[in-house]
């Protein structure tokens, strides 16, 4: 079935965004919808996955996804949740894991949840299980004493930053469970910023020293 999403949900100045249906002969490529391609494709995806199966995109990018994963507490339903998702897809993450509650709002995603891999797991001790079952350092995100600037530290490759929610950060037992803690340099008067925002902060400061650069859109 295809995941096409009508103009009433991407639109720009209310004009409908995407493509409309395929010109000319069709494309024998598997990875091609037909049903996208009779229907036009409305989706939010960049232009090489225009017309693809979902799965097939799928595939794609997990040719493309990177050494680092996301991890973030779910403790009070944050609605962050949907942005670290958004961002995560962007910079190709390998996957977002959910710690804490399973539901959470998918709205600030704008549907890329569904080109995004997502683990749940019911508290921290199941992630660091995971990251040490897959050789990954946690790297806890938090503006507390003792922790390094991002900005000049050295982040490891293969990693998975460690997230709190919104207004209370990260939980002790999340904070103490991380070889390394890393802060976002600020200048202004508030205490911390929004947890979708250190999100891609701390995300691109990977892609600054890790990505092939020349492999971006």
């Amino acid at each position: 079935m295809t995941e096409v999403v009508g103009p009433t949900e991407w639109e720009f100045g209310g004009e409908p965004v995407g493509v409309g249906p395929w010109s000319g002969e069709w494309p024998s490529d598997p990875r091609y919808d037909p049903e996208l391609l009779a229907g036009g494709d409305r989706r939010n995806v960049v232009d090489r996955y225009r017309y693809w199966r979902r799965d097939a995109v799928i595939a794609d990018l997990d040719r493309r996804r990177h050494d680092f994963h996301v991890a973030i507490e779910n403790f009070g339903h944050d609605h962050n949740i949907g942005t670290v998702v958004r961002t995560a897809n962007a910079f190709a993450a390998r996957a977002v894991h959910i710690i804490g509650r399973r539901r959470w709002n998918r709205r600030g995603a704008m549907v890329t949840d569904r080109y995004q891999h997502i683990e749940h797991h019911p508290d921290v001790a199941s992630l660091l299980a995971f990251a040490a079952d897959h050789d990954l350092t946690v790297v806890a995100v938090d503006n507390t004493p003792g922790s390094c600037r991002v900005e000049t530290a050295t982040l490891p490759r293969r990693c998975v930053f460690l997230f709190g929610q919104e207004g209370p950060g990260l939980t002790a037992p999340a904070r103490e469970a991380a070889p390394l803690v890393v802060s976002i340099a600020q200048f202004g008067s508030t205490r911390s910023i929004n947890a979708g925002v250190a999100a891609g902060i701390v995300m691109h400061a990977w892609i600054r020293q890790h990505a092939n650069l020349d492999k971006a859109w």
